[in-house]
């Protein structure tokens, strides 16, 4: 009788236990209620249900509900986001960039200033695959561009334009890059920075923020940045004095350990020279050094991988101004006040009038333009397709050009030694 009464005891003490305590299901559980049975939860109790767990009732013949609408059913969201998945065929291998570039560039003297603000569209073809038989171009090619300079003395005077003679800037020897293999402390996507040391200031500064990759590259810091700017790096054999060059890159969406042209969204550099690499025909004085100062921001509007047949239409498409426009991507910067005073002026410049007021040069009017109806004859004709045929028109062409770049240096020099006499 004590047996029986000891085991009633400990039954009824574990049906209160059970009572008291929820009711959980686990990860890889189920809950199952039949048709028969009863679910009932009360006021305090509670059932947890993960997200990942499933709860099936097999209604059959009654309904079931729970008991009571004050109870609470706790559901926890698991949420995952997948990586973008790029699906690439063998016959697509060619990466075709268009990109947004705006400029700022500066060529200063002793006495002139000329400024450069310009906004173009461009585009690059990348070849991956050193095997495969077309050379594309890793520097930019402009499809449209609009520049807007503005020209400056010592004396305060200044004038505007839109065409300049002088092509000073660095912005078309910047381009796309193989890309290169990130540090080891970076390899993982995770958030990081990295610094690669030169002799006296830093050279590489790498960061990481999960699958966003920046680095910024001083050029000048060490030789082994040229690989950054591998075309730009044939001037620093000349005779160019390179002040600052800066490079800044943008990456998106890496999920290996290295950085490809594929993963690049954006680029800026900054480069202060002494010299352009050329001779400025007729800009200032001889002998007069020139400074060159180029800001760049390059955004990537677009990226497309395409067949070698499409990328020989884009090599040999002949690029129509007219029918390209300027598209500027979101998040772009506004402009400054002087930029938009600069475009205005430019803007507003009658030219059909400055070309009906300008005076022809009499100088450069054919000799026999009084007798021009001489040139029209048949024998006249004959005598200049045979000279066209045996080649003494080009050789006269020539000589005649030669002569008159030499009397040009003579009166130039000439000029140039009268004024220093006179200074």
């Amino acid at each position: 009788m004590r047996h029986l009464l000891l085991i009633a005891v400990i039954i009824l003490s574990a049906m209160i236990v059970l009572a008291e305590d929820p009711v959980c299901v686990e990860a890889d559980d189920t809950l199952c209620v039949e048709a028969d049975d009863t679910l009932c939860i009360e006021a305090n109790d509670t059932l947890f249900v993960e997200a990942a767990d499933s709860v099936d009732f097999d209604m059959l013949e009654e309904t079931k509900r729970i008991s009571n609408p004050a109870d609470t059913t706790f559901l926890w969201d698991k949420v995952s986001e997948l990586p973008q998945l790029d699906v690439k065929t063998k016959r697509k291998r060619l990466l075709h960039i268009l990109a947004y570039v705006r400029e700022y560039s500066t060529m200063t003297t002793i006495n002139d200033t000329v400024f450069l603000f310009r906004e173009k569209m461009v585009d690059y073809m990348y070849n991956p695959d050193k095997k495969l038989r077309f050379k594309g171009w890793s520097n930019p090619r402009t499809l449209k561009s609009r520049s807007y300079y503005r020209f400056s003395d010592c004396e305060g005077l200044d004038s505007v334009s839109d065409v300049c003679d002088h092509h000073f800037s660095w912005s078309d020897w910047i381009g796309i890059n193989p890309g290169a293999r990130l540090p080891a402390r970076l390899s993982k996507p995770t958030v990081g920075c990295d610094t690669v040391h030169a002799r006296f200031v830093p050279s590489e500064v790498w960061k990481r923020d999960r699958d966003r990759v920046s680095v910024g590259v001083d050029v000048l810091a060490d030789t082994l940045n040229c690989r950054w700017v591998p075309d730009i790096s044939w001037f620093f054999h000349r005779d160019i004095d390179f002040y600052e060059m800066k490079v800044n890159l943008e990456y998106d969406n890496v999920l290996t350990d290295a950085l490809t042209p594929g993963e690049l969204t954006g680029y800026s550099f900054y480069i202060e020279s002494n010299g352009r690499g050329r001779e400025m025909f007729r800009f200032g004085e001889g002998n007069v050094p020139y400074y060159v100062k180029t800001d760049v921001n390059v955004y990537i509007l677009d990226k497309d991988y395409i067949t070698v047949k499409e990328a020989k239409k884009w090599k040999n498409w002949k690029i129509d101004e007219e029918e390209i426009d300027i598209y500027e991507p979101a998040g772009t910067p506004e402009v400054s006040d002087d930029i938009l005073a600069l475009i205005d002026r430019v803007e507003k410049i009658d030219k059909d009038g400055i070309i009906i007021d300008n005076i022809p040069d009499r100088r450069m009017v054919s000799k026999h333009f009084e007798h021009r109806g001489r040139n029209f004859t048949f024998g006249r004709r004959a005598l200049l397709a045979l000279k066209r045929a045996g080649g003494i028109s080009s050789y006269k062409g020539r000589r005649n050009l030669n002569r008159g770049w030499d009397q040009f240096r003579k009166e130039q020099t000439r000029k140039n030694i009268l004024r220093e006499i006179g200074d």
